[in-house]
């Protein structure tokens, strides 16, 4: 008799708020549970004035239903879940340090490990590397992730300077509105990093992290 498949367990990424205060994250942990999640990684993303903002990785049964672990996590008193989107990204704990010893062992191909690596340590659904501009577009040198193909891409928003958000409306394919595609974009040298992700919001934080990542790796490869 053939035998039938176990289905296999889905795994989320949330954005939560927590406030700032002793046990809150134990608490968000302790529901998850009770929901019958298992958390599989917390990155704290920011932290201001009374809250911090929380990524946490959790492994769900197929029987259960991503609403049920929303709603176990808003239930601890002061915190608000964010956003919610499955998951199939690697768990690292160490993943800029990573990125940065494979530039350095990898330099015949950095532009192509750079994307690759910002798609994966920001959690983004792709990351490109751009060249300068020329007549308004830009080359597309690499890509990183579940990245569109393109060879090249209308930049009006151009310089990549500062590090920011941008919008998709006018340049970009229509698909990433659609999808509801965040945005950011960073300098790289003369060209730039964009990477995109669905419904997940670029914090502050992370933009720092992403400008700074960049200005490492262009001092690692020396390119």
């Amino acid at each position: 008799m053939p035998t039938v498949g176990h289905a296999c367990p889905v795994s989320y990424l949330l954005r939560v708020v927590l406030p700032d205060r002793p046990g809150a994250l134990g608490a968000v942990a302790t529901a998850l549970g009770r929901a019958g999640a298992d958390i599989l990684s917390v990155d704290v993303i920011e932290r201001s004035p009374g809250s911090a903002t929380d990524d946490i990785v959790v492994e769900l049964p197929p029987d259960r239903l991503a609403d049920s672990i929303v709603s176990a996590a808003a239930s601890v008193t002061g915190v608000r879940v964010e956003t919610i989107r499955p998951y199939a990204g690697q768990i690292d704990a160490h993943r800029e340090l990573e990125l940065l010893d494979s530039l350095a062992a990898r330099p015949a191909e950095p532009q192509r490990v750079l994307a690759q690596g910002i798609a994966r340590v920001f959690r983004a659904a792709w990351a490109l590397v751009l060249a300068e501009p020329v007549e308004g577009a830009s080359a597309v040198l690499a890509a990183g992730g579940a990245a569109p193909e393109l060879d090249s891409l209308q930049v009006p928003w151009w310089p990549a300077t500062p590090t920011r958000v941008i919008e998709p409306d006018g340049w970009a394919p229509p698909e990433w509105g659609d999808l509801g595609t965040e945005l950011a974009v960073a300098p790289l040298g003369r060209g730039a990093v964009l990477a995109g992700r669905p419904m997940l919001p670029w914090l502050p934080s992370e933009l720092l992290r992403l400008q700074h990542l960049c200005a490492v790796a262009t001092t690692v490869t020396g390119r």
